[in-house]
C-alpha cells in the first residue's frame, strides 16, 4: 500500500509538486548571546528538505515571496509578545 504526501505552503496554501525546486522550510530556535542574558528567538530559514519537512514544527514557504510574508509574520509576532511581555512588567508593583 502506498501513500501520497501533500505539502501546502504555510502563507498562500499552494500545494508543492514534484516540479517545483523554489521550497524553503522555517523553524524557530533560541539562542543566548552569553550565560548571563535571556534566550533569544530565532529563525531558521532553509531550502527545502524532505527529512526535516515532516517535523511538526517546521513551516513551508511555496517561494521568497512566502517566505518573506512568512519571516514578516514571524518578526511581528516576536514583537508583540515583547511589547505584552514590558506591558506587563510595568503593571506590576516593585
Amino acid at each position: 500500500m502506498a501513500w501520497t504526501e501533500t505539502y501546502h505552503c504555510d502563507v498562500c496554501g499552494r500545494a508543492k509538486n514534484d516540479d517545483q525546486h523554489d521550497w524553503w522550510l522555517a523553524f524557530t530556535d533560541t539562542i543566548s548571546p552569553t550565560p548571563s542574558v535571556p534566550e533569544q528567538p530565532v529563525l531558521r530559514l532553509t531550502p527545502w528538505n524532505q527529512f526535516l519537512s515532516h517535523s511538526s514544527d517546521v513551516r513551508h514557504f511555496c517561494g521568497a515571496r512566502c517566505a518573506q510574508t512568512g519571516v514578516d509574520r514571524w518578526m511581528n509576532n516576536i514583537l508583540e509578545l515583547q511589547h505584552l511581555a514590558e506591558a506587563e512588567k510595568a503593571e506590576k508593583p516593585q
